[in-house]
């Protein structure tokens, strides 16, 4: 009992600090894509660094590393438009947009997995839906910012769904250290077909060199290793849960960093909330039908 409080403990802190991702790319004054490749260079190298201090084999198939590989273009994808949605609206908005990763993947998933899609997935993602379209009507202004942050949630449950079932042959993180490769090799690509890698000095401020090592190191490589190791322990269903609180912890973050800066009408809050329910309303509906 003891362990699993820790455990909760800890995977509270670990969704706290994926909420504060949304700060740190407020705060960095590079673009999403120069952002996203150095968080992910940063966040691989220390991964890489963690095995060898704990001599872990990270030997894989060729079948394997190809699947991770391409995952971490998905991966990639999802991070430049979660940062470019953050740039061109708000901490809260993108939060929010992104929750709507549980109507994608009550779609995506029995898609992908040639399973049937259920009446309460339909219920739940039409409340979301709601709440989106919400959003949008009051907050006009952000449709840019609104739109990569339903993007972003697309691609994030792309890629989960897809590691769903990865994870059933390999160590999650091993899963997430080749794909952090991957994703590193195509926004390497990417930035040499614009030629912004070629032209590139490393002339960062201190301030954006200090946040990018926090967002590469505490709040990706250290920050997954935490989060798997406590799934362990804890049911899916507390998890669940639990990681749900992402979009919380980042817009109260947000209010705390940027105050005004975040303040929004009260259609976005009415939106949100129903968009939040839903989202918290759907593994409880999902344990009771698995029990039924």
């Amino acid at each position: 009992m003891e362990i699993n409080k820790k455990n909760l403990l800890v995977l509270h802190l670990t969704v706290l600090i994926w909420g504060f991702t949304g700060v740190l790319g407020k705060v960095i004054s590079i673009d999403a894509v120069p952002m996203v490749w150095y968080r992910v260079l940063i966040a691989t190298t220390t991964l890489f660094a963690w095995f060898l201090l704990t001599k872990k084999n990270i030997t894989i198939s060729r079948k394997q590393f190809f699947q991770f590989f391409f995952t971490g273009a998905i991966v990639a994808i999802h991070w430049i438009f979660f940062f470019h949605a953050i740039k061109v609206s708000t901490v809260s908005v993108t939060l929010v947009c992104l929750s709507s990763f549980t109507l994608f993947t009550a779609i995506l998933e029995p898609v992908i997995k040639k399973q049937p899609i259920h009446l309460g997935d339909v219920f739940i993602g039409c409340l979301i839906i709601i709440g989106i379209y919400m959003i949008f009507k009051f907050e006009s202004q952000y449709t840019l910012g609104i739109i990569f942050g339903l993007l972003a949630a697309l691609a994030s449950s792309l890629f989960s769904t897809i590691n769903s079932t990865l994870v059933q042959k390999s160590e999650p993180a091993i899963i997430g250290f080749y794909e952090l490769i991957g994703g590193l090799f195509w926004i390497t690509l990417y930035r040499f077909y614009d030629g912004s890698l070629l032209n590139m000095h490393f002339n960062l401020n201190l301030n954006d060199w200090f946040y990018l090592t926090i967002l590469g190191t505490l709040c990706t490589s250290v920050a997954y290793v935490a989060g798997v190791s406590v799934m362990r322990t804890l049911s899916a269903f507390r998890v669940a849960l639990v990681t749900n609180l992402e979009p919380v912890y980042g817009i109260i973050l947000a209010f705390i960093f940027f105050k005004d800066k975040e303040q929004m009408t009260g259609g976005f809050y009415l939106g949100a909330a129903i968009v939040l329910a839903s989202v918290f309303l759907y593994p409880i509906y999902k344990r009771r039908y698995n029990k039924s």
